[in-house]
């Protein structure tokens, strides 16, 4: 009979222990411990099984390197993220906050996969809820199984009954195994489940998608050591005042972890955005002062931004520093690198940025259009739109280079610009007879002045 016991886990690492720590000995997290029930289970019965080959060392000049196999999602956005194509065998993990639409971007994919038999693995939902889901997305598949359960070995039998092409998992806190006795959603549980999971899709090379919950922090719930078993981790997320949502890769052994996905929200499911600079620039039919547009790119994917910025005198008398979607430290030092080195006294107002679409940007090459934007709303003088910026601004005030600037003067020469500002040093190695939109370098904050407002 197996023996019961109490131990405790770091809900951050999965470390155990014998007693209550206040501090984590692995990861160095306080309070992470939870105390949870488990049986010990016979050793014997999570080895070897029986006419199993053991596996042995091979020299690593022995070994083939193939190239892996992938499958099409018939979803560009979720196969530029994963690197090209869903790999066999592969466990792939997708993380975000509730109502995000996680488990409607795998069901549309499952539906859309036609010819292949897929299995999704409800635990949270009825079957019922997801056929209403499937009816709202429109798309018929005969070959999409749905299947109600959260026992590993019950899943595991239909799984060799009905042998799967692809295996969907929503949501792998809701698993359970009779190996342990901890309730579902524990660190234990989590972690053995996602085992079983992940020595299935290795020895059957059948891909395996889990989707996760994340906890208020914005970190995947569970134990850190569920990242590192799986192959990928992509995070779903967006703003739910927006339609638009943010497919990124987090970590990815089959490919870059710099490429992003793009997908607008609507009735009938999640439609793929393949140019979302149309999307993030709105349509105005005269200029207005505080708009500067951005080539930024993402991965390896450039986009125009808009950049709207708002600067007015503090009627409360301490200023008001707001930004939504960039970095309140980095407009703080911009405001300081503006007053510092340009002259403009902005410590009396309050100033407030806001990226438009709902998305946030971490490119520094966006340094450039803040800085214009807040100066067009200072001045009250509008920038004209047909031009977009490109530059990192140093503390000095200095205008410095910024990477893949050829893509980005493509993607504004693309959409109709006229002009394109970026640092100088940008300039050596340009071949401007490639581009239809005029190349303007500067150096110096000054100069961005110059060239805006004459």
């Amino acid at each position: 009979m197996a023996k019961t016991k109490t131990t405790y886990f770091c809900q951050n690492c999965g470390s155990q222990a014998s007693k209550w720590l206040g501090k984590c000995p692995a990861c160095g997290e306080w309070n992470t411990f939870v105390e949870e029930v488990v049986s010990k289970t016979d050793d014997k019965k999570r080895g070897i099984k029986k006419g199993e080959k053991k596996p042995r060392p091979v020299p690593i000049g022995q070994i083939t390197s193939e190239r892996e196999e992938r499958i099409d999602t018939r979803n560009g956005e979720l196969n530029r993220v994963l690197g090209g194509g869903l790999v066999s065998g592969s466990v792939v993990l997708i993380g975000g906050e509730p109502g995000i639409g996680k488990s409607t971007l795998l069901l549309q994919t499952a539906l859309n996969m036609k010819g292949l038999r897929i299995l999704y693995v409800t635990g949270e939902e009825s079957q019922q809820q997801i056929k209403m889901r499937a009816d709202r997305i429109g798309i018929a598949n005969d070959s999409c199984f749905i299947l109600n359960e959260t026992f590993t070995t019950d899943i595991f039998k239909q799984i060799d009954a009905l042998e799967p092409d692809i295996l969907i998992i929503d949501s792998i806190q809701t698993l359970y195994t009779d190996t342990l006795e901890s309730s579902p959603g524990s660190i234990s549980q989590i972690r053995e489940t996602a085992g079983e999971l992940m020595r299935f899709a290795k020895t059957t090379h059948v891909p395996v998608f889990l989707i996760g919950h994340i906890t208020k922090d914005g970190n995947l719930a569970g134990p850190k050591v569920l990242e590192h078993m799986v192959d990928t981790v992509l995070q779903f997320e967006g703003d739910r005042h927006y339609g638009f949502r943010i497919l990124r890769s987090v970590k990815n052994r089959f490919g870059s972890t710099s490429e992003l996905g793009i997908f607008e929200m609507h009735t009938g499911g999640l439609r793929e955005v393949s140019n979302p600079s149309e999307v993030l620039l709105s349509q105005r039919d005269e200029a207005t002062s505080g708009v500067a547009i951005a080539a930024m790119i993402e991965g390896q994917r450039p986009m125009l931004v808009e950049t709207q910025a708002l600067v007015t005198n503090a009627a409360y008398g301490t200023p008001q520093r707001s930004s939504t979607g960039f970095d309140l430290r980095r407009m703080s030092m911009l405001l300081a690198v503006l007053e510092k080195r340009s002259g403009f006294k902005l410590g009396t107002k309050d100033v407030f940025l806001n990226i438009a679409g709902g998305i946030r940007v971490d490119d520094p090459a966006i340094d450039l259009a803040v800085v214009a934007a807040i100066l067009s709303s200072s001045e009250d003088i509008a920038i004209e739109n047909n031009v977009c910026f490109a530059a990192e601004v140093g503390l000095s005030g200095e205008i410095r280079a910024v990477t893949h600037v050829e893509n980005r003067i493509l993607e504004a020469d693309k959409l109709g610009f006229e002009r394109i500002i970026i640092s100088k040093f940008n300039l050596k190695g340009l071949d401007m007879k490639r581009y239809k939109i005029k190349v303007v370098g500067i150096g110096k904050t000054e100069d961005l002045l110059q060239e805006l407002f004459g």
